[in-house]
């Protein structure tokens, strides 16, 4: 089934640039934006679950008393 939505010309010209090739459906293109958005979107969530993890850890090694002994040295 398909619908109808309402876009404007810039994201129309902007979409027959991105085709992969002259005759692709924007239907096509469109999904094929989606997987790239969605696998992206996964992705940094993945990379701010590590540096969430990470920040404890480097707030244990940098927050210490013999770091900061050197610092008045």
């Amino acid at each position: 089934m398909a619908t109808t939505i309402q876009l404007d010309k810039s994201i129309v010209n902007s979409l027959k640039k991105a085709r992969e090739y002259p005759k692709q459906p924007y239907n096509d293109l469109i999904k094929s934006m989606l997987k790239v958005f969605k696998d992206v979107k996964s992705k940094n969530q993945y990379d701010k679950f590590l540096h969430k993890i990470q920040q404890a850890k480097m707030k244990e090694i940098w927050d210490n008393k013999e770091d900061e002994s050197w610092e008045n040295a």
